[in-house]
């Protein structure tokens, strides 16, 4: 079973929505519909990628993510593509775990690197083989996803030209977060594969990829896609001003969701900034997450009222 390939336009916003849960803990399939129908909404939206890490996507059954993938999916009205976070750990866990997502409507598949290579670092070629694998078994297109440089996970230039040019691979996610290796790598990728979406994932450090890249594949989409189209748009444009001026008005928003201990504690500020723009009614996270410390809602919810980012008015 294959889905479209090639077909697939990432270039602008993807956001990476958070999975609403009920305060008892399971899936709030009415705030998906809000939320999944309030970004596709905004022009400049070119899909969303669920399941990922601001979506909990490791902490939901198998059940429970082919649900979140239907109702994302119904939520946009089959607008834009729905894109899974694939996370199974061996190559067949993960092949088997993308094709429950073509059954649930994905249109594509952002796939994770085997986690404990994290820890211990991956043999050469075992990445590719990854790759292969989940695209023979489902035919779901796939995204090659660029872990930070101070991981093990992280793929050298060579891993990643090799799975660019694996069939299948359409697009890549990277959120290497070295400049050094950003400056030099991206632009070998570039001439290597000139068809191959290249998007970044860097929530804190978008200004500097926004200038060499076709889109933005991030978190921070799912709570501000409005500046971070006009974010795109001026690095498209090569304006800098515009750019940095953008940069500044949402830098408080970007300091309070994601300058914090750790990167996971944005996925918990970025519910509670959408509970401050009206989509979600809590911010209720599943553990080993926890709520953030008292007073934080309200810091977010000023820094989203002082770049301008109010509640929005949504109708599903």
């Amino acid at each position: 079973m294959e889905v479209a390939l090639m077909t697939i336009d990432l270039r602008g916003l993807v956001p990476a929505p958070v999975t609403p849960f009920n305060r008892d803990g399971s899936v709030d399939v009415d705030s998906i519909h809000r939320l999944g129908s309030w970004l596709a909404s905004v022009d400049g939206v070119k899909g969303l990628v669920v399941l990922g890490h601001a979506g909990e996507g490791t902490f939901l059954t198998q059940d429970e993510q082919a649900l979140v993938i239907r109702e994302f999916k119904n939520a946009v009205n089959g607008e834009i593509p729905i894109i899974a976070g694939i996370t199974g750990e061996g190559n067949t866990v993960a092949a088997l775990e993308a094709q429950r997502a073509v059954e649930a409507g994905a249109s594509a598949g952002l796939v994770y690197p085997s986690h404990g290579w994290l820890r211990f670092g991956y043999q050469q070629g075992a990445p590719q083989t990854r790759y292969k694998e989940i695209y023979e078994t489902s035919g779901l297109p796939l995204i090659l996803f660029q872990y930070p440089d101070a991981t093990k996970a992280t793929y050298d230039l060579d891993t990643q030209l090799e799975i660019a040019g694996q069939e299948g691979v359409f697009a890549t996610k990277n959120g290497v977060r070295n400049m050094k290796r950003w400056d030099t790598e991206i632009p070998v990728l570039r001439k290597t594969y000139p068809d191959l979406q290249i998007l970044t994932c860097h929530d804190e450090y978008l200004l500097h990829t926004m200038f060499d890249v076709d889109g933005a594949l991030v978190g921070y989409g799912g709570l501000a896609p409005e500046p971070l189209v006009e974010l795109i748009a001026a690095g498209k444009a090569k304006d800098y001003a515009a750019a940095r001026a953008i940069h500044d008005r949402i830098l408080p928003v970007t300091k309070n969701v994601y300058h914090r201990g750790s990167h996971m504690e944005g996925t918990v500020a970025l519910k509670e900034g959408l509970v401050a723009r009206g989509i979600l009614e809590h911010a209720t996270v599943r553990p080993p997450l926890l709520p953030l410390p008292a007073g934080a809602d309200k810091e977010i919810a000023a820094a989203l009222q002082s770049a301008e980012l109010g509640k929005v008015a949504v109708s599903v």
